[in-house]
């Protein structure tokens, strides 16, 4: 293993929308307390992932990785 391998972060998320054309839009789930009150709750992020084949359909779980922007507002790829 050399020195200068990086760790890529991870996430894992469900795949809510597939319309878009190589493109999938996945909902990441976070379980967060209120600093004040610790109440837990859930908070939902929505990222667009690339999908180069088209094959990821709503309901699939998937993994995707950061990679260097492919559009406007498309940062990440598909495991």
């Amino acid at each position: 293993m050399e020195s200068n391998d990086k760790k890529i972060a991870r996430k894992k998320g469900i795949v809510v929308s597939d319309k878009m054309n190589k493109t999938v839009i996945v909902a990441v789930d976070n379980l967060m307390a209120h600093k004040k009150y610790r109440k837990r709750y859930i908070s939902t992020k929505r990222y667009k992932v690339h999908d180069e084949e088209n094959k990821l359909k709503v309901g699939d779980k998937i993994e995707f990785v950061a990679a260097k922007p492919i559009s406007k507002g498309k940062f990440y790829k598909a495991v």
